[in-house]
């Protein structure tokens, strides 16, 4: 039998409307976009194999299972507003996971205004081969016009036999056809989908679902879509009714672990206790300022030469670092401010801004402090408004409250910036004073105008991390000049004045930190790197001066201010360590690695412990895994407890006897 083109085109249009062919073409497109977008995440410990397929088919045959329910028309249209929307949301997961190295949840896109501030970093996400995504979009395209250019005429097309022409009995098959198959996709669904992550979450990947686990070590067991389907649960189970109800176990494991560290503290034998009681308090924290280039120069310049200067009088914690997760510069300011580790998914400013926190501005505000928050951008964002008044805050000072007379970024610049805030605290503010700072200026994506760039970065001229090192040094020259205003007014030799990093710079290639440098990294060294922010505290009478080797963290910053200032840290519920009281510390990130100062604990993505790595410090070379066992069960539990007291509002219960 000879088919000639005419004929072969016919049945490719047959092929192309049978409703099997068109669902089966739906769930392969899909898949084949998870895959890529798993190909580009480059997750270390994370492969998607066969059953990963599976768990992602079933997961796309319960989205889409309602769609053979509808008439043949709406059939068509919901695969295709499937496809649209699912391929928005995968793409939109790789971008943001870029910059992020997580994903996207429901309290991230309620904050939507924050992807519309970093429209200048998103575009330097993407990338050419981003276009594979869209490629079955440009093809329908070609299609639908091929169709509109047929020569059949559009009488003859609407005169085609069809569903709506078939004898009721007919019909009613179909419909019972239909009805099947979507009850069948149904099954199948749960089958591969559900079945599988069930069985992980008994065996392997036990306590998936307490909340604490890592975005992207839940991916590796659910895959995309199933996450996206747990975050929107979380989200509802979170407004809907009264509420997640605490289990009475975790209630029992907050009691006992800070009775235990009531029992432990030692902090008033310190001879620094109440030292500098009623000094006034300035905390700045840099936006993106990393610690590995502290001390370096490039072209014959030191890229921090003020921080530099200013660490000969002040106390410089080299092994200090950032504790944030998904809320990012929010997240850094909550655990620095309040105490308690940043939450697994999204930021604790947005989900549980009107919970009660032991916030340092509002113990301080009961010693009798004037307590301010100044940030040169808008008011409402990270949701910031509401977060301060909740936080006891006297006043913010956002965006409005500023003069910009030197527009720079996002906002202004840091110069402008900490000049008017000092003029704010000379004339408005009755000391003493707990003043908090954010800057602005280092924020990615680093297009600093070329007449503030003062370094010769050589070789980095023109790539971001060049443009990183340039903004970096900018905002160190802003740290002089702050400094130096201070010290015009009179206020620097009666200030506790601190300045520490939010967090990493987003930049991940290994190889430009390696050029930096001028050696070769391994794994232990780029965690650090990644991880590690300056903490310089400087004390009013230059005491204590020198460089602290031990690991500290962003929420001990809390119980050590409150250390100079003579105020008992015992009654609060802070997860920090006091770095003054002389005991040893463990520091715990929010993805689940920890460092007491022997060792350095790396969970792998997939969230096995033994697939983790543990180091060394003393050597840097990897160590027997069950020499970090201890400290990771000890990591793991404090993040359960903030969690469990962020997510269920327990302060306020635990004062009264819960």
């Amino acid at each position: 039998m000879v088919f000639t083109s005419s004929s072969r085109s016919s049945t490719l249009r047959r092929l192309l409307h049978h409703p099997l062919s068109l669902y089966l073409l739906f769930i392969a497109l899909m898949l084949l976009k998870l895959m890529w977008l798993h190909h580009n995440l480059h997750a270390y410990n994370i492969t998607m194999g066969l059953l990963d397929n599976i768990i992602a088919i079933g997961s796309l045959l319960l989205i889409s299972f309602w769609t053979w329910w509808l008439p043949r028309k709406g059939y068509k249209i919901s695969l295709i507003a499937l496809n649209l929307i699912l391929t928005a949301l995968i793409y939109a997961d790789m971008v943001y996971y870029r910059y992020f190295q997580d994903f996207l949840t429901i309290p991230v896109l309620l904050q939507a205004k924050q992807v519309d501030a970093l429209g200048d970093s998103i575009a330097t996400l993407l990338q050419p081969s981003d276009l594979l995504f869209f490629a079955d979009w440009m093809a329908f395209v070609v299609y639908g016009v091929a169709r509109i250019l047929t020569r059949r005429s559009r009488a003859n097309r609407s005169s085609r036999y069809g569903y709506n022409d078939l004898p009721y009995h007919n019909r009613s098959k179909t419909r019972t056809r239909r009805f099947t198959a979507g009850s069948i996709a149904l099954v199948l669904g749960l089958s591969l989908a559900v079945g599988p992550i069930y069985y992980y979450s008994k065996t392997w990947a036990k306590g998936l679902f307490d909340n604490n686990w890592w975005n992207v070590s839940m991916y590796n067991v659910t895959g995309l879509l199933a996450f996206h389907g747990y975050d929107l649960y979380n989200y509802a189970k979170d407004q809907i009714g009264s509420g997640p109800e605490v289990d009475p176990a975790d209630v029992e494991l907050v009691k006992s672990f800070f009775a235990e560290r009531q029992d432990r503290s030692s902090q008033t034998d310190s001879a620094l206790f109440g030292k500098y009681k009623d000094s006034n308090v300035i905390v700045v924290q840099g936006e993106a300022f990393m610690n590995f280039m502290i001390g370096q120069s490039i072209g014959g310049q030191e890229i921090t030469p003020h921080f530099n200067e200013l660490m000969k009088e002040s106390q410089y914690y080299s092994h200090f670092y950032h504790q944030t997760g998904q809320g990012r510069t929010s997240d850094a300011d909550f655990g620095a401010n309040i105490s308690l580790h940043p939450l697994p998914i999204g930021s604790a400013f947005v989900r549980y801004a009107d919970h009660a926190y032991d916030s340092l501005p509002s113990i301080l505000k009961e010693n009798g402090y004037s307590t301010n928050v100044f940030h040169a951008y808008e008011s409402g964002f990270w949701n910031r408004y509401t977060m301060y008044q909740n936080m006891k805050y006297d006043k913010f000072y956002s965006k409005n409250d500023f003069v910009q007379d030197d527009p720079l970024g996002w906002s202004l610049s840091d110069f402008s910036f900490f000049r008017q805030s000092v003029e704010k605290m000379d004339s408005e503010i009755p000391e003493p004073f707990y003043s908090f700072l954010i800057t602005l200026s280092s924020h990615h994506p680093y297009a600093l105008p070329v007449d503030k760039q003062q370094l010769d970065v050589g070789e980095f001229q023109g790539t971001m991390f060049g443009n990183y090192l340039q903004s970096v040094h900018y905002v160190d020259s802003a740290l002089g000049s702050l400094v130096e205003d201070l010290k015009n007014r009179g206020l620097w030799d009666n200030t506790i004045f601190m300045f520490y990093g939010d967090h990493d710079n987003s930049i991940k290639e290994q190889a430009q930190y390696e050029k930096f440098l001028g050696r070769s990294l391994n794994q232990l060294d780029m965690e650090q790197i990644m991880n590690e922010v300056p903490l310089l505290v400087h004390l009013p009478d230059g005491g204590e001066a020198g460089t602290f080797d031990e690991p500290a963290g962003q929420l001990d910053i809390t119980p050590s201010v409150l250390h100079l200032l003579g105020v008992s840290d015992q009654s609060y519920y802070h997860m920090g360590n006091d770095v003054y009281d002389g005991s040893n510390r463990t520091v715990v990130l929010r993805n689940g690695a920890f460092t007491d100062g022997s060792v350095f604990y790396i969970p792998s993505d997939d969230y096995i412990y033994e697939h983790g790595s543990c180091y060394d410090l003393s050597s840097r070379d990897k160590t027997d895994i069950n020499v970090c066992r201890a400290g990771h069960d000890e990591a793991s539990k404090r993040l359960r407890v903030s969690d469990t007291i962020i997510t269920y509002d327990l302060i306020t219960r635990l004062r009264e006897g819960l």
